[in-house]
């Protein structure tokens, strides 16, 4: 059975591709944390923050990403470079995605 957010990962990543992006790595593992997705927009490593909600309830999928998950993902780009030789130019952005009826895509480029 597959869960929201691997469904959201999934919508994601072909957005993205339709886009123009490379996936370069889905769920991205390091001893600091995990980045969802981390991609090439033409000569830039971006990375790629997926969240996906059921319902606006609480708030716009977005806005789950709060400062404290912000200065992870930096960590986690700078490993990621570090470990990789990767020198290109680094961005953030999020994919805010909200299910139902309808699916809609929220893309946040340079969201911090």
């Amino acid at each position: 059975m597959k869960t929201l957010g691997h469904e959201g990962e999934e919508i994601a990543v072909r957005y993205l591709r339709a886009k123009g992006f490379r996936i370069i790595h889905r769920n991205f593992k390091t001893p600091i944390g995990e980045a969802d997705i981390i991609a090439l927009d033409k000569d830039t490593t971006v990375f790629v923050e997926v969240k996906a909600r059921s319902s606006c309830r609480f708030g716009e999928p977005f806005e789950a990403v709060d400062t404290r998950k912000q200065a992870k993902l930096r960590k986690i780009a700078m490993f990621y470079q570090k470990q990789a030789g990767d020198e290109s130019p680094i961005r953030f952005d999020i994919v805010s995605i909200k299910s139902g009826k309808e699916i809609g895509i929220d893309h946040i480029m340079e969201a911090f």
